[in-house]
């Protein structure tokens, strides 16, 4: 079993930064492919982004690329977010997740592990 906790999240004004963090432990982290998807209220959990399993080879949903960072440190079991140039849109939670099914990365079905959330709300 693989547990994920996610931190990082808060109350950031239009335009500012922010960066989460999921730790991992319980197996061995360098071998999951290590996703964040997100899910504002009363919509859909949605995918946000993915990194493979050596930290390499990053993608993104359109809506982020150019202002949001993957990242993957697998000496610290730990994946990133960092977040620039915030918008109101990306108020949501924001889930890690984590998969070994070797494909179908965009989907939430490939993640068989989950974090509990952390709360990013974008407001002045």
């Amino acid at each position: 079993q693989l547990q994920l906790v996610e931190s990082g999240g808060g109350l950031v004004p239009p335009g500012g930064s922010l960066r989460l963090s999921c730790a991992a432990s319980g197996r061995t982290f360098s071998s999951y492919t290590m996703a964040w998807f997100r899910q504002a209220p009363g919509k859909e959990r949605e995918f946000v982004a993915h990194i493979s399993w050596s930290g390499n080879r990053p993608y993104y949903t359109d809506s982020v690329k150019g202002r949001f960072t993957i990242s993957k440190d697998n000496a610290k079991n730990t994946v990133y977010l960092q977040m620039n140039s915030l918008k109101p849109e990306d108020t949501a939670v924001y889930y890690c997740a984590a998969s070994d099914s070797g494909s179908g990365y965009n989907t939430k079905r490939a993640y068989a592990y989950w974090g509990q959330g952390s709360l990013v709300t974008v407001s002045s």
